[in-house]
């Protein structure tokens, strides 16, 4: 994560078509249906964590991310991230420490190649030493192979505006794929393709429809190639759902790699924000909140998010890649809603979208520690609060959700009588028009 897609969307770089206005959804809000009951989502789930490479490892060799932070002077310096390529055997004990089943990274590309004729032995050895950790932690790995970064020499090249990059990017991923098959990960191909491309467009000038083509590709022909070397494998490309926009937004990249995805991976944050709520710029556009952590969060929105897609894909398993809540530096939230408060109010609503027949299968908590959110270390989403702009030993210091999870692991869920902190927004504000189409109520 996560320079949100929404707030990429807030900030006007998507088109004014995409966002839905409040009148759409009619003033009038239809009576509720009956709550379903809920319960535990199984022994079976696979509870986990996420993390990226760029925004955790630090130590990062030259990519177009490291050339971008260089053109932005405004953004916060890189540095070393919260240095994980340093630190993974604790980062790892803590998650495995709280009881879950999947830890998500990302392997680096431009870690790996670093000139097109060239390959690093030693950082094929830092993902190989990271994946056995984790299968030593008792842990499935989940490996991204692109989280939005590539190597200074295919920026040099152009980037995703080169024609040989599908090549390119093709060669390193089989030769990832062949490397850590053997190890029986789940794959994410691409993260978040959209916004992916809305970053290119802005920091490369990026033609954003070839873009997007360019992707699918590549998604489709390392979707096969996977499946050619590991019997069983379970592939996808998780998209940055944007409520109230969904279709516009991520309907495009879904037509096109749909058929060649093994389950829907799902990213969640914010609810929606009617451009009326948002100071307007000269242009018409809307302005993006302060910071992210200014955006609307309305945990009942993941139940329509994994509704859309269920509907979309009839039967097909649903997994939230990511899901979390940001702070500014750590500070408590001016709403007082807590990190425990909104974890547990997801999972009560996970319960509630897999008892009305959703094929819930797994949950990746964004993220383990803090991390670089994309120009800024402000925005805190961590399990684990880690000051990497003050604090030069890097503490990782637990919040008050790391109990939480711990708890919610073990039991398989919350409990069936369990409340949520927030209750239902009005429904213009959660996901229109599906949240006032079909209403969801607390019992």
């Amino acid at each position: 994560m996560r320079t949100r897609l929404h707030r990429l969307v807030l900030a006007g770089i998507a088109t004014a078509s995409t966002l839905l206005p409040v009148a759409a959804v009619g003033s009038a809000t239809p009576p509720a249906p009956t709550a379903t009951a809920h319960g535990s989502l199984g022994e079976n789930f696979m509870w986990g964590v996420a993390a990226s490479g760029f925004q955790s490892e630090g130590h990062a060799p030259d990519s177009n991310w490291e050339r971008y932070i260089q053109n932005n002077p405004d953004w916060d310096r890189y540095r070393n991230s919260i240095d994980f390529r340093s630190r993974y055997p604790n980062d790892i004990a803590l998650a495995a420490g709280l009881g879950v089943k999947v830890f998500r990274i990302g392997i680096e590309w431009a870690r790996l190649q670093p000139t097109p004729d060239t390959w690093d032995e030693n950082g094929f050895a830092f993902y190989d030493s990271v994946i056995d950790t984790i299968l030593e932690n008792g842990m499935q790995p989940m490996l991204t192979l692109d989280h939005w970064v590539y190597p200074g020499w295919a920026l040099d090249r152009g980037g995703w505006n080169n024609p040989g990059m599908v090549q390119d990017w093709l060669t390193n991923m089989r030769k990832v794929v062949d490397r850590y098959a053997s190890r029986n990960p789940v794959w994410v191909t691409v993260n978040e393709p959209v916004a992916y491309i809305m970053h290119e467009v802005r920091q490369n000038a990026t033609v954003a429809d070839h873009m997007l083509d360019e992707v699918a590709q590549a998604h489709n022909e390392i979707y096969d190639y996977i499946h050619q070397v590991q019997r069983g494998a379970l592939v996808t490309s998780n998209v940055g759902y944007v409520a109230g926009a969904e279709n516009k937004v991520n309907g495009p990249l879904m037509e096109r790699i749909g058929a060649k995805l093994d389950f829907i991976g799902v990213d969640y944050y914010f609810g929606y924000e009617p451009p009326s709520n948002s100071v307007s710029q000269p242009d018409g556009s809307a302005a993006a909140p302060k910071g992210m952590w200014e955006l609307p969060v309305r945990p009942e929105g993941i139940y329509y998010a994994l509704q859309h897609y269920s509907e979309k894909f009839p039967g097909k398993p649903l997994w939230v890649v990511e899901n979390g809540m940001p702070t500014e530096d750590g500070k408590p939230r001016a709403d007082g809603y807590t990190r425990s408060d909104h974890l547990r109010d997801t999972v009560y609503w996970l319960q509630r979208a897999k008892a009305d027949g959703m094929n819930v299968v797994g949950y990746n908590y964004w993220s383990l520690t803090d991390n670089y959110e994309w120009s800024s270390y402000t925005p805190r989403f961590g399990l684990f609060t880690v000051d990497a702009k003050s604090d030069p030993n890097l503490k990782r210091t637990p919040t008050d959700a790391v109990d939480s999870y711990r708890r919610i692991v073990a039991a398989n869920g919350v409990p069936s009588t369990y409340v949520p902190v927030r209750l239902p927004s009005e429904c213009g504000l959660v996901d229109p028009p599906a949240s006032c189409d079909d209403p969801v109520t607390v019992p």
